[in-house]
């Protein structure tokens, strides 16, 4: 038998649901547990033709496709390392990641390979296609013979449930060297061993009701580990049968797919919720004759009841609960779910824990929490009172990452010298050890008496604003807050607002904020942005780029 608890478990689910449908590219094709356990087969076939050894590194690179899911599990399962690359990435970033993580073989799409070059990738053997598994680079002779001796074996040889040849690893070997677009500079590589993988996926094991043949759709992208671990390799791992939606996922597509699809389970970032939010659910709730009618205490539970249902439907109607990761979740939009009895919950991770530090299912949620430490977790807060005095919060356990990939100076800064893992959030915990995030520590502000101000909480208040897309606040030279906004101009056009309109409109709406806000948190003035603030690929913004524009 296996040891190692991963491979086993992928192992296992080949062959329980050997017939049963696995993958589905979204409105095209399927494949069976048996196909992938071929495909795997092959590229197995391929690795040892090409002197692949345990260790080696293979990149990946593309949207969400049946064939990105396979190049992960065949690399894994073989006991090299596999390399997601988020396929946001530009050029540079691309070539930078292959070379610095010494990649032997890029799997890419045609459309990212159409925008790489191959010659700044000096020590590739080759790059495949992810669409046919065909070469994609015609000079690589020794790739194009490795593919022809594969293919000839895997039709000589066929897969056999029974006798499925996966490597074993140790638990603490590397699986996943993962480099995710950070929001204060470029990314660093985080070695994910395999241990923090099954821990993860043990979690949707024990704590989310996953049976055989329940579909999921995967839309968050496949090179961030919370897309990967918990739309695909969880799923994968419980019999599940995952939907990739390859398409750039608008709040219209995924409604759309979550219709068709009909999922067990969601996986959301919060941008999406709030936009559902702000778009449909706000204008109801705001008409005049709806404002009346929730007056009325039996209208008021219809209308709430009302509006539930049609929300649920949105979803795809079977699913079991919502999700909500990545990012901090608006407190208005958190309130008006818990008010309406909709089935979500909020988690928190991050890449260097493979990402789950905390979750609690729906019925356990807490309001304005992110759940509780997951098992095989430990938390602390680095404060004087963790239960009220908001400090750092630090963690160790099974999820931990085994540190930056050739890059000790920032392993060493990531940690504290007893071993805890320096999240560089802020927050405190209760007696349950349930945390409570105030805010990243790189975005904290000093007040003019050297308070403590954490920007999300007046950006969640400027984001309610009817005419604000998306905000950033910030201090200039003289330590006054500043708010960068992006006006909502689809709101703003059918109102028939122009820019000066839409200034005088925010500044009216600031002068009502600051008074629900304390003296040393006020906003001073408001900034209009003509585009949309660069985001990393998790819809985070990149905060560095404009933090500084006005302190100079």
């Amino acid at each position: 038998m296996i040891q190692n608890k991963l491979v086993n478990s992928i192992q296992e689910t080949i062959q329980k649901n050997w017939e049963h449908p696995a993958f589905t590219n979204y409105q095209k094709d399927t494949i069976t547990f048996q196909e992938v356990a071929q495909r795997i087969q092959w590229m197995h076939f391929l690795f040892k033709e090409l002197g692949i050894k345990k260790g080696d590194k293979v990149a990946v690179i593309g949207r969400n496709l049946n064939n990105w899911a396979v190049t992960y599990l065949g690399t894994i399962t073989y006991g090299a390392v596999i390399v997601p690359i988020l396929p946001d990435f530009n050029s540079s970033d691309i070539h930078h990641i292959v070379t610095h993580s010494e990649s032997k073989l890029l799997f890419a799409t045609e459309n990212i390979f159409n925008k790489i070059d191959d010659d700044k990738m000096k020590k590739l053997m080759g790059i495949i296609s992810l669409g046919e598994f065909e070469p994609l680079c015609s000079s690589c002779d020794k790739l194009n013979k490795a593919i022809e001796k594969a293919n000839k074996k895997s039709k000589e040889v066929e897969a056999s449930k029974d006798k499925l040849n996966f490597a074993d690893p140790k638990e603490d070997d590397i699986a996943v060297l993962s480099y995710t677009s950070g929001t204060s500079g470029f990314s660093k590589g985080v070695m994910l061993p395999y241990k923090s993988l099954y821990s993860n996926v043990k979690i949707g094991f024990d704590h989310i009701d996953l049976n055989p043949q329940d579909k999921v759709v995967s839309f968050l992208p496949l090179a961030h580990v919370f897309g990967c671990l918990f739309e695909f390799l969880t799923e994968f791992c419980c019999g599940c049968h995952v939907v990739f939606l390859s398409r750039v996922p608008t709040p219209q597509i995924i409604t759309k797919a979550f219709q068709d699809v009909q999922p067990k389970l969601i996986c959301l970032v919060p941008l999406i919720m709030e936009k559902i939010y702000k778009k449909r659910i706000l204008p109801v709730l705001e008409s005049r004759r709806v404002k009346l009618m929730l007056k009325i205490p039996l209208l008021e539970k219809k209308i709430y009841k009302k509006i539930r249902t049609s929300l649920i439907e949105t979803f795809g109607g079977k699913f079991i609960e919502v999700i909500i990761g990545g990012a901090a979740l608006n407190k208005e939009v958190e309130d008006f779910l818990k008010k309406i009895e909709f089935p979500f919950t909020v988690g928190y991770g991050m890449t260097e824990c493979g990402p789950l530090i905390s979750y609690s299912p729906t019925q356990k949620f807490r309001s304005h929490s992110c759940g509780e430490v997951v098992d095989r977790m430990q938390v602390r807060i680095e404060s004087e009172d963790p239960y009220k005095v908001v400090g750092e919060i630090q963690v160790k356990g099974d999820n931990v990452m085994k540190g930056y990939y050739k890059n000790p100076e920032a392993t060493a800064e990531a940690m504290t010298e007893d071993g805890w893992l320096r999240t560089g959030d802020l927050g405190i915990i209760d007696a349950d050890d349930t945390i409570y995030i105030r805010g990243r520590s790189k975005n904290m502000l000093l007040g003019p008496s050297g308070q403590n101000i954490y920007p999300e909480e007046i950006e969640a208040a400027l984001n309610n604003m009817p005419f604000v897309q998306e905000s950033i606040v910030t201090d200039d030279k003289d330590h006054k807050l500043i708010a960068l906004i992006y006006p909502d101009y689809e709101a703003c056009d059918a109102e028939g607002l122009n820019k000066e309109e839409i200034q005088q409109a925010l500044d009216k709406d600031k002068q009502i904020i600051n008074k629900s806000l304390p003296s040393y948190m006020k906003v001073s003035r408001i900034i209009l942005f003509p585009e949309e603030f660069k985001k990393t690929p998790k819809r985070n913004i990149k905060r560095y780029l404009y933090t500084n524009l006005y302190r100079e």
